[in-house]
């Protein structure tokens, strides 16, 4: 059987998980109290059961008890039982964002700001972060980015490193993405806005990709910044790091970044070891400004 411990951050979407969870074949639990975990493990394993797969919701809302879930899991350990965490996160600044947008208190914030309870929550669930066997940073993440990782563990099978890459175009008039981990400067190469009939079109406009990549400057600085992400990615992978935003910039976002971001998740969706997904801040700005 497999069983699957789901926790992690409040407002990280372990509700929303635990029914995908569900839609792919567990059997799930959520909010179980900890001093039912062992007894719930007995039932399950017991050889009358039906149950495959298992998924059993634990978070800081069991209170004082959670306190006991280590010892719970060492003696779980202890007498063989096979099971593994996954552990939802998310960055702060966008917790605190869902928890205004739902206008939710957080479990441990009582009377103070949001952050307050997500400081301390951070403490009291570290172990667990720490044990974890998968670990998924939803803050990039839209549903069905959450389901496709999902997926790829528990469906798939794939061997899933913990990393979500998001390949980022954007221009530097609008800011530097402030998540950014990696940035990188395009405006080296000629820009297709001040050449007829192509300000119009986008990078993702083949006329635009024809330009942009006739140059072989393009072409070098793809080469170079793939070898360089094929050494850091393992790396940030060992290091435990679970999101990287590579940001690539032009002037406005809308042609040069375009492509090259474009071009540069093509080569990176090769990859299996890693979610990626690929996003295009700044490609309509213009536009909406009538230029």
């Amino acid at each position: 059987m497999k069983f699957i411990i789901l926790t992690g951050m409040s407002g990280a979407g372990k509700s929303t998980a635990i029914k995908m969870m569900e839609d792919i074949g567990f059997y799930c639990v959520d909010n179980l109290p900890i001093l039912l975990l062992e007894k719930f493990v007995e039932l399950t394993t017991l050889q009358s059961t039906e149950l495959q797969k298992v998924a059993v919701g634990i978070d800081i809302r069991s209170g004082q008890a959670f306190g006991e879930l280590r010892d719970v899991l060492d003696r779980m350990k202890d007498n063989g039982v096979q099971y593994e965490i996954l552990y939802l996160d998310a960055e702060d600044s966008v917790l605190v964002k869902r928890y205004k947008e739902t206008r939710r208190n957080h479990p441990l914030s009582g009377g103070e700001r949001v952050d307050k309870g997500i400081a301390e929550e951070r403490k009291r669930i570290a172990f667990l972060k720490e044990r974890a066997d998968y670990i998924i940073d939803t803050s990039q993440l839209l549903t069905r980015e959450l389901k496709g990782e999902l997926d790829k563990i528990f469906v798939q099978h794939q061997d899933y490193k913990n990393l979500f890459i998001t390949v980022l175009s954007f221009g530097f008039k609008y800011g530097i993405p402030v998540d950014s981990d990696l940035v990188f400067d395009v405006r080296f190469l000629p820009n297709p806005y001040y050449v007829e009939g192509l300000r119009a079109k986008t990078g993702n406009d083949k006329e635009i990709q024809d330009y942009v990549l006739q140059f072989s400057e393009a072409h070098v600085f793809l080469d170079k910044l793939e070898d360089m992400l094929n050494f850091l990615i393992p790396n940030y992978i060992t290091e435990g790091k679970n999101q990287l935003v590579i940001s690539i910039g032009c002037t406005g976002g809308k042609h040069r970044s375009v492509t090259l971001a474009n071009e540069l998740y093509k080569r990176l969706s090769e990859q299996k070891e890693y979610g990626l997904k690929i996003e295009h801040r700044d490609i309509g700005k213009d536009a909406l400004r009538g230029k």
